[in-house]
């Protein structure tokens, strides 16, 4: 059976009969059953060029494999094993659907993304693989916008209130069991109901500590009850994670997710890069933070059904890390987010290193596959290996065979055709990317975040006047005419916060207002299925 090949290195060979001109085999003389393979791909000006079909271990360049730009908000996975090139096919991607003025949104976990922003590098082997593949190469940069969680690292600051966070992924990553995270949802229906902004960690911390007290008991009485074992571990929880340094990532001004859906000046889509490299020892946490940023898109945006193309095609990069540990709860949110939010003009692709990594009702939404090598260098690999064979259509290609042997920059390829339908199943030599294919300086990147019309609205963090503050000061005694405030206070720590948090629920101020009927804020507050919430626009 037909197959690729790959030098040891990871590098294309190239021998005197593969590196053959495939105009030889061109046009009507390509070989069977090759040339039903690129029937499946009919040339359309509205497609994304992926690069060209393998066949033999020939790079045949007038077989291109393409993907049609309508079929992008079907969703779709890019998986293989680590220096397999998944990184070089998102950038791929992106360049692409940025010219076609497509917005993007990229994860750069390894901190490596951000040379999409400058035209790319000439030589040698660029232009070996744009012969090979019949690539008009040249060297391109593309407008893009750096964010940062919480400010940690470079790139304009990405923030969450706790409120719009919701408790279905702060439960995540918490790491509460399915008790627990209906606990904790009992904990955000009260604070909505009450209208208590919950707009950071020790907001949260407050509203827990009253529902343990003899108060806040009586308040649970007709919608269930909160264990004190259950509040405790979820205080507990939230002292370690902000221990870890998460709280920076809760707070005001909240990022509005629409800024993902620009366009620059010159009807180019903006890609959107949130710089990981400085949190990617927090995987858990960025990885629920991508989640929170496509619920908020699902929770704001308009139905528009099919459309010629996506409003925002958004890759979720190391995307087992979503499922890992995982309730009942999150999966199920997860599996409906990706099934309606195709409706909304969003397209998905999942970042991963197997298939199997990605649980089979959130899988079968998945039309486009691009999966790079595999290694079978152990039982479970070779496992690994069966199952993802399994997960693609008949094809006259030994998979087995062409995934362990396939070379960097090289994948099997199937996707939807503009009729719905799967294209054949295509091993690939993909294209060069035209920006650079790594980081740009550290000072060049610092500049651009500046330079950014953002970087003011977001920037400064801000400590506004939330249910933590509210109560504290009407719990606090007002001070002596002759006392002087400190010139300087620093933030509470957790311990502080709880001896703050027993003083302010005992007061009658607090237990006055935990009484009270909703305020208007509550009653704006609207949940999506996702549990995350924003106030009504």
């Amino acid at each position: 059976m037909a197959k690729s090949t790959s030098s040891a290195d990871g590098t294309d060979s190239t021998d005197s009969t593969d590196s053959t001109d495939s105009t030889a085999n061109g046009g009507g003389g390509l070989p069977e059953p090759a040339r039903a393979i690129a029937a499946g791909y009919p040339p359309s000006a509205a497609a994304l060029d992926l690069g060209a079909l393998l066949w033999d271990g020939r790079c045949l360049a007038d077989a291109p494999i393409r993907v049609p730009l309508a079929m992008l908000n079907r969703h779709g996975l890019v998986a293989g094993a680590t220096g397999t090139g998944k990184t070089k096919t998102l950038q791929l991607l992106a360049e692409q659907l940025s010219a076609a003025g497509v917005p993007v949104f990229l994860a750069d976990v390894k901190g490596d993304v951000s040379g999409i922003s400058a035209p790319g590098q000439a030589g040698d082997r660029v232009q070996q693989r744009a012969v090979e593949v019949g690539q008009e190469w040249t060297a391109r940069g593309f407008p893009a916008e750096f964010y940062g969680l919480g400010g940690i690292g470079p790139g304009i600051p990405v923030r969450a209130t706790v409120t719009s966070f919701g408790p279905v992924l702060l439960a995540k990553v918490l790491q509460l069991n399915q008790t627990q995270e209906q606990s904790l949802g009992l904990i955000f229906h009260y604070a909505d109901a009450k209208g208590l902004e919950l707009d950071d960690l020790k907001d949260l911390r407050a509203v827990v500590a009253f529902l343990v007290s003899d108060e806040g008991r009586a308040e649970l009485k007709t919608i269930g009850g909160l264990s004190a074992a259950t509040a405790g571990v979820i205080l507990r929880s939230l002292t370690a994670f902000e221990q870890q340094g998460a709280g920076s990532f809760f707070g005001r001004p909240e990022f509005d997710t629409k800024e993902l859906l620009r366009t620059a000046d010159d009807g180019r889509g903006v890609v959107s890069v949130l710089e990981l490299a400085a949190v990617q020892d927090r995987p858990q946490l960025f990885s629920t933070f991508l989640m929170w940023l496509l619920a908020d898109l699902f929770h704001d945006l308009p139905e528009v059904g099919d459309v010629e193309r996506p409003k925002l095609v958004f890759f979720l990069d190391e995307a087992h890390l979503l499922f890992t540990g995982a309730t009942k709860a999150f999966l199920a949110a997860i599996t409906q987010t990706v099934r309606l939010i195709r409706s909304k003009g969003v397209g998905v692709f999942f970042v991963t290193q197997t298939p199997k990594d990605v649980p089979s009702d959130v899988l079968g939404q998945l039309g486009n596959r691009v999966q790079h090598a595999l290694r079978a260098f152990t039982p479970e690999d070779a496992k690994a290996l069966k199952a993802t064979v399994q997960t693609f259509p008949n094809s006259p290609y030994h998979l087995e065979e062409v995934l362990t042997g396939l070379g960097t920059g090289e994948a099997v390829v199937t996707v939807l055709s503009e009729s719905g339908a799967p294209t054949p199943v295509a091993a690939t030599r993909l294209r060069a990317p035209q920006s650079l294919m790594g980081p740009i300086d550290a000072a060049a990147l610092e500049a651009a975040v500046r330079a950014s019309s953002l970087y003011g609205q977001y920037a400064q963090e801000e400590d506004r006047e939330s249910a933590y503050e509210k109560l504290a000061a009407r719990a606090a005694p007002a001070p002596a005419p002759d006392e002087e405030a400190p010139a300087a206070e620093r933030p509470p720590t957790p311990r502080e916060q709880d001896s703050l948090v027993s003083q302010v629920v005992g007061s009658s101020a607090f237990k006055s207002l935990a009484r009270s009927v909703g305020t208007q804020l509550g009653r704006e507050i609207t949940r999506s299925l996702f549990g995350t919430a924003r106030r009504k626009r």
